[in-house]
């Protein structure tokens, strides 16, 4: 750094332009009578001695009799320490501005606008790092593998991971295999054709952007149960329902457990129908209390509002009126319904097909 750059740069730091170069001017000469000071620097000899007054009671510089009056610089450490502290206040200001301007605060409201895909992929990761029962995510292999660290550590948390990965053309080559897959995911679905980018973690929280090739930039932060139910249906429906299974940790063989309760539904009202016993274990929220709740017994009916055909399809966007379960338990029968259950007894949050007899 040159004299102008280091003066400047103490101007930037709040020294005024004479103050500035008067004090480097001491810097260079060490210890020097206050007229030499004046000659050597910028500053006009009937100003020099109220900006040396100054520069002292600052704590920058000293003065003192000798033959005429000298001026010398003072201890490094209180000047160094107060134009650090200066610049991390900066590095601090620099920081929280570019926060702010990539990220809306979420708790602000419970849908935020946001302008990069960089905010929308960090708050996926500190979602999915949260989560503590569901995770559903749309992404492609390169997103995959920036969130794979926060995804493994959900699925070692217990949490149900169901990852659907899009890949450009319907190439499946870049596919990560079933032994990249292991501890990531629960289940991993291919859709061959490119598709937003979206998360949504535990029936709250939502991270949406457009595909690459949208027009406009842009992502969507969500923190609301009503609005993330939207995005639940769509990923349902478009991005996992109809594509093949290329990896999952489910066995046909209870105890088999169930995030959706629309799945279970399809499932076992054909088992019911035929005449077995299944017993279920529902992990969940009393409707009324809001109170967590445990329910155990046997399945004694399936509840479908719709076609009557609803209940054998295969696709479960036919499941899209009132789905629900009778339970059997000491206490009597029990209702219960899936996300956002108002006439049930109890909301599920997770179903574990225990026995079928």
């Amino acid at each position: 750094m040159d004299r102008a750059e280091l003066t400047e740069t103490l101007e930037d730091a709040g020294l005024s332009p004479y103050q500035a170069d008067a004090y480097v001017t001491v810097l260079e000469l060490g210890a020097a009578p206050v007229t030499r000071v004046a000659d050597v620097s910028g500053v006009p000899d009937p100003r020099i001695y109220d900006v040396l007054r100054d520069l002292e009671s600052a704590g920058y510089i000293e003065t003192y009799e000798q033959e005429s009056l000298y001026a010398r610089a003072n201890d490094l450490d209180e000047i160094t320490d107060d134009l650090e502290s200066r610049a991390k206040r900066l590095t601090a200001a620099t920081e929280e501005i570019e926060r702010r301007w990539n990220e809306p605060s979420v708790e602000r409201s419970t849908v935020s606008i946001v302008t990069r895909f960089e905010t929308v992929i960090k708050n996926a990761d500190e979602f999915i790092r949260e989560a503590e029962t569901q995770v559903n995510l749309s992404l492609g292999v390169d997103h995959f593998e920036r969130l794979r660290p926060a995804l493994r550590a959900a699925t070692d948390r217990g949490v149900r991971v169901n990852l659907s990965i899009h890949t450009p053309d319907g190439d499946g080559e870049v596919l990560p295999d079933a032994e990249d897959l292991a501890g990531i995911c629960s289940e991993a679905r291919h859709r061959r054709v490119p598709s937003p980018f979206v998360v949504i973690v535990d029936r709250t929280k939502t991270c949406f952007a457009p595909h690459a090739g949208s027009t406009n930039e842009y992502g969507v932060l969500v923190d609301d149960r009503t609005h993330t139910y939207v995005f639940y249906w769509y990923f349902l429906t478009t991005q996992w329902d109809a594509w093949k299974s290329i990896y999952t940790t489910r066995d046909d063989e209870p105890p088999i457990d169930y995030i959706d309760i629309r799945y279970c539904v399809r499932d076992v009202a054909p088992l019911l129908r035929d005449g077995a016993t299944v017993r279920l274990r529902i992990e969940g929220t009393d409707t009324e209390s809001g109170d967590d709740r445990v329910v155990e017994g046997v399945l004694s009916d399936v509840v479908v509002a719709g076609d009557d055909d609803a209940v054998d399809a295969d696709t479960v966007a036919s499941y899209g009126g009132r789905v629900g379960l009778v339970v059997e338990t000491d206490g009597g029968p029990v209702e219960v319904g899936g996300w956002g259950a108002m006439v049930e007894a109890v909301e599920a949050h997770r179903i574990t097909l225990v026995s079928v007899a």
